[in-house]
């Protein structure tokens, strides 16, 4: 078990990579292609004797540009995949800032009960929006409907927007092992992020 979770996490990690990666290279390829073609028309004007070897790259350079119409729509699809897989992630890493400043000047006990409520409320929300979010795709597998911009190659709405059911569900399963911890009395709260803490010890490492 604990080397199969390994595996996950290390996916988690990796995917999120690819994802960001993967948006990087789109949209840089796109810049690229769009700004590219006006450097080979300028040097065509200025080489007279080549113009046509300068004129023919850059409408070829154009037309690429002009094909990749579906850059953007799927830097969008890409984002959704990362923010709704990264959710579980930020739970499992600490990545959630939490506000809980109040929380703290209670006892560890108080703390813990506070956990398990609050635990309570996220397992509560997260299995209501992956029960909610498994209908809507249901509904839009039966719709079949393209993708904007994607739909000629295949791409489908309900492609794209599997991610939703699929992030909550990951993230209902992350609270659930924080409400084990809590109730282990392995941890008092959510292990949310604490901006106040982190700049205070980035504080102290600061060299003098």
């Amino acid at each position: 078990m604990n080397a199969l979770r390994r595996v996950w996490d290390h996916f988690e990690e990796a995917f999120i990579a690819f994802l960001l990666a993967a948006m990087t290279l789109v949209t840089f390829v796109y810049v690229i292609l769009n700004n590219l073609y006006t450097l080979f028309y300028s040097l065509g004007d200025r080489f007279e004797g080549s113009a046509d070897f300068w004129f023919a790259i850059g409408d070829f350079t154009i037309g690429m540009a002009q094909a990749m119409t579906w850059s953007t729509a799927l830097t969008k699809a890409l984002f959704a995949w990362l923010i709704f897989f990264g959710l579980a992630y930020g739970v499992r890493t600490a990545g959630h800032i939490g506000i809980d400043a109040l929380v703290k000047l209670a006892s560890r006990p108080i703390q813990r009960y506070i956990g398990i409520v609050a635990c309570l409320f996220c397992l509560g929300y997260a299995s209501l929006l992956t029960v909610a979010s498994f209908e809507w795709i249901q509904t839009l597998f039966i719709a079949n409907i393209g993708a904007e911009d994607l739909g000629h190659v295949g791409v489908k709405l309900w492609h794209i927007g599997m991610i939703v059911p699929f992030g909550f569900a990951m993230v209902l399963i992350r609270f659930i092992e924080i409400f084990v911890r809590i109730l282990r009395n392995e941890q008092t709260g959510l292990g949310l992020a604490d901006e106040a803490a982190d700049a205070l010890k980035l504080g102290e490492e600061e060299p003098k």
